[in-house]
């Protein structure tokens, strides 16, 4: 499922591009997150979604040729792709359906507060 803008859709229609995806409305927070979690991969320009995506332990492929969250590049959860078409349906049959885990616990594993909690005591 793809939450699409109104804009973005008019400018697709305009342009007479058609998208092979189930196009739905801007959803929610609480809808957003449930998307997540059902997803087998993860698409976005969004870099809020791509780690979002690797807390669910999704895959994720970001069409933009940079981002925020290089740690999730290094460690191998995000892949970059830009705009290139050929690299996005290869980074899509590539990682459609893998899960990915928080071997080196980036962000505290959970943990966090309870870390903050006993640094303070």
């Amino acid at each position: 499922m793809l939450p699409l803008h109104p804009r973005t859709r008019n400018v697709l229609a305009s342009s007479g591009l058609k998208l092979d995806v189930h196009v739905i409305d801007p959803v929610g927070y609480l809808e957003m997150i449930w998307l997540l979690d059902h997803a087998g991969l993860v698409l976005t320009d969004s870099g809020g979604v791509q780690k979002e995506a690797f807390f669910f332990g999704k895959a994720c492929v970001t069409m933009r040729d940079q981002t925020e969250w290089v740690e999730l590049v290094e460690t191998g959860v995000n892949e970059l792709v830009g705009a290139d078409t050929g690299a996005i349906e290869q980074a899509v049959k590539k990682h459609y359906g893998r899960t990915v885990e928080d071997k080196t616990q980036m962000y505290g594993g959970g943990r966090a507060a309870e870390r903050i909690v006993e640094i303070l005591e």
